[in-house]
């Protein structure tokens, strides 16, 4: 019984010690990068086209109106945009399309966006990825810009929004919207059996 008592006051303590010790400095585990500044959730939109094996897909942070006024105030004119929230948007293409009348290779790309209070809004590809918005956004690295038509609606689009239209032959629109906003940028697929 002492022997018992006597191990208990002086081995388990010390034990104990040692465990609380090297908890201590343990590492804590990595967290995902940036994921605690993700106010936004996900979104994918995606279109394949089979004649042309292609498939395009945008990867963005979907915010939502929330009452706020938009364009003009959370999203000024006049300025390089994300479009949409958390890191910047990004489209990948697994061949070569026409974006808005210009070509495009095979890739991804990070989409900005310039809005602006008159009916044309500038569309950017650049080749930086991973960006976290547009803070560190730098010209040199584009890779496009067109400047596509925005029109007006009479509805409110509350989540912001990127989707495809139906294709037709070898063309679908990319639509954008929010708020009362949508922009549709013109994708022509190129058959890679078609003769050259």
């Amino acid at each position: 019984m002492k022997l018992f008592s006597l191990f208990s006051r002086k081995i388990i303590p010390s034990v104990l010690i040692s465990i609380l010790l090297l908890a201590g400095c343990s590492e804590p585990e990595p967290e995902e990068p940036d994921a605690d500044r993700r106010k936004s959730p996900i979104a994918i939109a995606q279109k394949t086209h089979e004649p042309s094996n292609t498939y395009i897909k945008i990867v963005y942070g979907q915010p939502y109106k929330k009452d706020r006024q938009i364009f003009g105030d959370l999203v000024p004119y006049n300025q390089v945009w994300r479009t949409g929230a958390n890191e910047a948007t990004e489209l990948t293409t697994t061949k070569e399309i026409s974006f808005a009348g210009k070509s495009l290779d095979a890739g991804t790309y990070a989409l900005f966006t310039i809005p602006r209070e008159d009916d044309e809004w500038t569309i950017i590809l650049n080749n930086e990825l991973g960006q976290w918005g547009a803070f560190e956004y730098d010209s040199t690295h584009d890779f496009l810009r067109v400047d596509v038509p925005s029109e007006s609606t009479e509805k409110v689009t509350e989540a912001f929004t990127i989707r495809f239209s139906k294709i037709k032959g070898d063309s679908t629109n990319i639509i954008i919207e929010w708020d009362q906003v949508e922009l549709n940028i013109p994708v022509n697929f190129l058959n890679s059996n078609s003769p050259t």
